[in-house]
């Protein structure tokens, strides 16, 4: 019997390669994508050599076509399916513009329902399909009004795609990480100091205490992706130390 494949966009860095880690230690055949060179260039080198490294903007269809094509050639089907390209910008209504909006929207929703739709038929009955959205689509986050709305419209998709996969036994879940420290917080423009400041001021609104890793969150993914969620469809796991829960 082959080990299972798993397709992981945004696998590159942060919480995608802490997940690509560990599924490839549990045994899984991995394919990861990126569109940054830096990042592409850093996974190619610390990532384990069986774990393929792929060049693709979330944006293209193109891209994701030749992504598909490639692990159809590689490996013929797939049994995982992580959704976990994303971007985050942040700021008041009044800063963004057209173009910041739509890549937002182009990045988070339609390049991620795009490769779902592209990948399906490498889908195996039984497999699991993984969105990244996290807690700002639900529990607001001030200034992230744009990033939240692009992200709950992907987690809108997750209940009825769970009902129309259902009868291949297809399995549609979200994870939703909270605060983790992962470099998406580098990428929302703030200077240093106001990232600093934003971490303390985060880290006293967290029961836990802290925030979390990248690992803690693929423990959720790789559980998810397991036979130990094959009665888990159409669900949204909080991965955020108690985040949001306080009266």
């Amino acid at each position: 019997m082959s080990a299972p494949t798993a397709l992981i966009t945004g696998g590159t860095s942060g919480i995608g390669k802490a997940t690509a880690e560990l599924l490839h230690r549990r045994g899984y055949q991995v394919v990861v994508t990126g569109q940054n060179p830096d990042t592409l260039a850093a996974a190619e080198r610390s990532l384990p050599d069986q774990i393929v490294v792929l060049r693709a903007d979330a944006r293209s269809l193109a891209d994701t076509d030749r992504v598909v094509d490639e692990v159809r050639e590689r490996f013929g089907t797939l049994d995982v399916l992580f959704l976990n390209a994303g971007i985050v910008r942040g700021g008041p209504v009044e800063a963004f513009d057209e173009a910041t909006y739509d890549d937002l929207f182009d990045v988070n929703v339609k390049g991620q329902f795009f490769t779902l739709q592209k990948a399906l038929p490498l889908l195996n009955d039984g497999g699991s399909i993984i969105f990244t959205i996290g807690i700002g689509a639900t529990r607001g986050v001030v200034g992230g009004s744009v990033s939240a709305a692009s992200k709950g419209a992907l987690l809108s998709l997750v209940p009825s795609l769970a009902l129309e996969l259902a009868p291949r036994r297809i399995r549609v879940n979200a994870v939703s990480p909270g605060p983790i420290e992962t470099p998406i917080w580098a990428k929302g423009g703030l200077p240093p100091e106001a990232l600093e400041e934003v971490a303390k001021v985060t880290t006293a609104q967290i029961p836990l205490g802290r925030f979390g890793t990248g690992e803690e969150v693929a423990e959720v993914v790789a559980f998810l992706a397991s036979d130990a969620a094959g009665f888990v469809t159409g669900e949204n796991i909080v991965v955020g130390g108690g985040s949001g829960i306080r009266a």
